[in-house]
């Protein structure tokens, strides 16, 4: 469809996929309306009043007309839907070796953060053939990732994490809009997604960033203080963080619940909402005192933690935030 100017070109497996199915519902859609226009004209000619004494004969039901417009559309329907759905799981699941990125989007930019610590508004860099996720969230108000030349098209929600992921089968630039109106700039706020060779995207990731992104959350994990109680050791006073994403947490009500993007970070900004069996809730909201950009970072931080590796509280950290004073054990 490149040479098509009325479509975007397909930049991704997905694309051509999302085409041919897009292509076949305007094939039997259009297939159905020159059918049922054409009867009508035909019916309307064919059955017409000739004359005011003319009184058409008494209708009898047919059960073969009942069941063919009956039988020929449900296999179609049926059809279209499981390639729908096989189209959508395939779309919502992405491969393990996905490269992770984090975006926030906000009146009016769209920021990124690779794993390795570069960070980009506007742009956003990527290797051709390598499967990426996005995770993503607003941090104002409603935006919409849409990249046409990739197919994807996903709402970016303030305080809820969303995903999406492709594999860019073509290097290039490529357009990225914000398509939810979502404030008085809203038309500017696009950016280019650059996908490069792989051998060009491991220049450009050795050449930028100031620490990765763990890095920068094991010193903000210091910075606030989140070893006094997060030591992992038997004076803790809170969870131990170690090997803690992904696995199942049980919670003092009762409940089980996974350790994924959203637990951790509701559980930095309301930790009241879901407290760990067998602690107490003593742990203060850093809501307002962190952006969403912070909280990526301290959430790549404990995701990356492994037995052992929680810092001490004695090693050199930046002067502590002012934080709000921890509220008292009941």
């Amino acid at each position: 469809m490149d040479s098509v100017p009325l479509f975007p070109e397909q930049a991704t497996a997905h694309a051509e996929q999302v085409d041919a199915l897009f292509f076949f519902l305007l094939l039997v859609s259009g297939f159905f309306i020159a059918l049922i226009a054409g009867l009508l004209v035909y019916f309307s000619i064919k059955y017409r009043r000739r004359s005011d004494a003319d009184r058409p004969a008494a209708t009898a039901s047919s059960l073969k007309l009942e069941l063919t417009w009956f039988l020929i559309p449900l296999p179609i329907a049926l059809f279209i839907y499981i390639w729908g759905a096989q189209l959508y799981f395939s779309w919502a699941r992405p491969p393990d070796d996905c490269m992770e990125i984090y975006v926030v989007g906000k009146q009016w930019m769209w920021k990124f953060q690779h794993l390795r610590g570069q960070r980009e508004i506007n742009e956003l860099h990527v290797s051709v053939d390598q499967p990426v996720k996005l995770t993503m969230i607003s941090q104002d108000v409603i935006h919409s990732f849409f990249v046409p030349a990739f197919r994807i098209h996903q709402d970016v929600l303030p305080g809820r994490y969303t995903t999406v992921w492709f594999q860019a089968t073509k290097p290039g630039k490529y357009h990225l809009f914000c398509s939810q109106y979502c404030g008085t700039d809203h038309s500017r706020m696009v950016g280019t997604v650059i996908v490069m060779e792989k051998r060009d995207f491991e220049i450009w990731l050795a050449a930028g960033g100031d620490g990765s992104m763990a890095a920068e959350g094991r010193k903000l994990f210091q910075k606030l203080q989140c070893v006094t109680c997060h030591s992992a050791d038997a004076r803790a006073r809170a969870p131990v963080l170690e090997d803690l994403f992904g696995a199942a947490v049980h919670l003092k009500d009762g409940r089980t619940v996974q350790a994924d993007d959203g637990y951790l970070r509701e559980s930095i900004l309301d930790p009241d909402a879901k407290i760990v069996a067998g602690f107490q809730s003593i742990m203060p909201s850093y809501k307002g005192l962190i952006d969403e950009e912070e909280i990526a970072q301290l959430t790549a931080f404990i995701k990356s933690l492994r037995p052992g590796q929680t810092p001490r509280r004695n090693e050199e950290a930046e002067p502590p935030l002012a934080l709000p004073i921890p509220r008292k054990t009941p």
